[in-house]
């Protein structure tokens, strides 16, 4: 095996260490979009590097670049899915507020 694709697996190899070093519990969105995208631009860097006659700086580079990509994606789609839970709390709230004063109002018709 030759230098070029030592490097290029070694770093495939890190990037699925870190992808899955974290896991501690379950990953947030973030996580998983850096991951996809980190693999993901390991293997189009190394095939892009590959036509230059350097798969290894193609997949760090892609890596990289993948890595940013997949978590910038990641952080706006969880904050969506942040939006939405919060919004969904505010909706319970209101709810639990509206019986909260149809119970008040119903116990203090019948109190007088």
């Amino acid at each position: 095996m030759n230098k070029t694709k030592k490097l290029a697996m070694a770093t495939l190899a890190l990037a699925a260490v870190v992808a899955t070093g974290c896991a501690g519990g379950e990953l947030t969105t973030r996580e998983k979009g850096a991951g996809i995208g980190a693999l993901g631009g390991a293997a189009g860097g190394a095939l892009i590097g590959t036509a230059f006659g350097s798969p290894g700086a193609g997949a760090a580079i892609g890596a990289g670049a993948g890595l940013v990509g997949g978590a910038l994606i990641g952080d706006r789609m969880q904050g969506q899915e942040q939006q939405a839970a919060n919004q969904q709390t505010i909706e319970e709230n209101s709810r639990t507020i509206e019986r909260n004063r149809q119970e008040i109002q119903r116990q203090s018709i019948t109190e007088y």
